[in-house]
C-alpha cells in the first residue's frame, strides 16, 4: 500500500479552503494522477472523499465509511465504487458494498479482500484519520508526499492526525526518491516496521 499526499511548507494538509486541491501544484498533479495509473484501486475515508468532491474514475475506488454513507458525488457515474463499512452501519452486502468488521471497518480484513479480488497495489488517498489509522495497523508500505511551496498559516490539519505512533520517536521510514521541481519537493518514503 502507497499512501499519497500533499503538505504546505508549514505542515496543513489543506489550503485556507479546507481542501488539499487547493494547495496542489502542476508537479504534485502529475504524480497524483501517475500513481493512480500504477495503482489497480484507491483507498479514501468518505469524509475526504466529500470534501474533495471525488468522482469516478478508470479505478475502483474504495470508500471507508462506519456509518455507511457514500457520499454523493460517488454515487453515480461511470467507474466501479465500492463502499467499505461495518455491520453496526445497518447496510447489506452486495457488489458495491463490503461489510468487514463489527463496529468498525477491520482495516486488515479489508485490504487482504482487496488483494484476494486482484487489487493488490493499493493507493491510499485519505483522509487524515484514515492514513493514522492505516500506519497504526502496520498496513502502509510507502508514503509519497509532496511539499507545496505554499505557507498558509491557521489551526489545519497535517496529513496524519490522531493519537502519536510508534512511541517517542514515531514510525521510521527511509527515503526512496525525492525530487523537486518548480518548488515543489516530490518524496518517496519507505515505512519500515517499528523494531
Amino acid at each position: 500500500m502507497r499512501a499519497n499526499f500533499v503538505s504546505t511548507l508549514d505542515g496543513s494538509a489543506v489550503g485556507g479552503d479546507g481542501r488539499s486541491g487547493s494547495i496542489n501544484t502542476e508537479a504534485d498533479g502529475r504524480i497524483f494522477h501517475l500513481q493512480r495509473e500504477l495503482a489497480d484501486c484507491v483507498l479514501v475515508g468518505a469524509g475526504t472523499a466529500r470534501t474533495e468532491g471525488y468522482r469516478r474514475g478508470k479505478r475502483p475506488i474504495v470508500v471507508v465509511s462506519n456509518s455507511g454513507n457514500l457520499p454523493q458525488s460517488l454515487a453515480e457515474g461511470e467507474g466501479h465504487v465500492i463502499l467499505a463499512t461495518c455491520a453496526s452501519s445497518g447496510r447489506s452486502e452486495d457488489d458495491g458494498v463490503w461489510i468487514e468488521g463489527d463496529d468498525a471497518v477491520d482495516l486488515h480484513a479489508l485490504v487482504a479482500r482487496l488483494q484476494q479480488s486482484g487489487m493488490p497495489r493499493v493507493l491510499a488517498e485519505g483522509g487524515p484519520h484514515l492514513f493514522h489509522s492505516l500506519l497504526d495497523a502496520g498496513l502502509v508500505d510507502e508514503f509519497a508526499l509532496t511539499l507545496s511551496p505554499r505557507i498558509v498559516g491557521g489551526d489545519h490539519v497535517r496529513v496524519v492526525d490522531g493519537d502519536p505512533l510508534g512511541g517517542d520517536g514515531g514510525l521510521r521510514t527511509e527515503i526512496a526518491h525525492l525530487l523537486e521541481e518548480d518548488g515543489s519537493i516530490l518524496g518517496l518514503w519507505r515505512v519500515l516496521p517499528n523494531p
